[in-house]
């Protein structure tokens, strides 16, 4: 014999999936903390993007661990098509093979910082003084309460084979 499902069913379900909270799927969720007033992020979007990219220019490794040190959050994750890594050491491997791959090249911001919530987005190219870029592409960035950078997810816009 069916069961016959009522208005009061219904409802009693509805209100049952309606009422929970579900956990988090996403593996970097934004943080919705409130900074404290000793952790007001000070620095604006356009320095922070400067930080970046002077990290990525940076022939110095001493003062390139400082620059990922200031700007990035211990786990601090970066991925694009060619890199995946996390952590203060991966970065800095990246940024060593970076400059392997490109001696003399440097990357530069393109445009304008675009801000809204926890997240940046920006447009670069990498060049050789004077030259013509050889890649370029979109970051999208995503900060910490503190003003660290959390992530960074890069879409490549052109490059060369390699």
């Amino acid at each position: 014999m069916p069961q016959t499902v009522t208005a009061e069913v219904v409802t009693a379900i509805t209100s049952d999936v309606i009422d929970r909270t579900p956990a988090p799927t996403a593996r970097f969720r934004p943080s919705r903390q409130r900074p404290t007033e000793e952790h007001i992020m000070t620095t604006t979007p356009a320095e922070l993007a400067g930080q970046y990219f002077a990290m990525w220019n940076e022939a110095d490794a001493d003062r390139r661990a400082e620059i990922i040190e200031k700007t990035w959050t211990t786990d601090g994750v970066f991925v694009d098509p060619t890199f995946e890594v996390s952590g203060h050491e991966g970065l800095t491997k990246m940024v060593e093979t970076a400059h392997q791959m490109f001696p003399g090249y440097a990357f530069a911001l393109i445009g304008e910082v675009q801000e809204h919530h926890d997240r940046l987005r920006w447009t670069w190219h990498l060049a050789a003084a004077g030259q013509e870029p050889v890649a370029g592409g979109t970051d999208v960035v995503t900060v910490d309460a503190d003003g660290k950078i959390r992530e960074v997810v890069g879409f490549l816009d052109f490059a060369p084979a390699h």
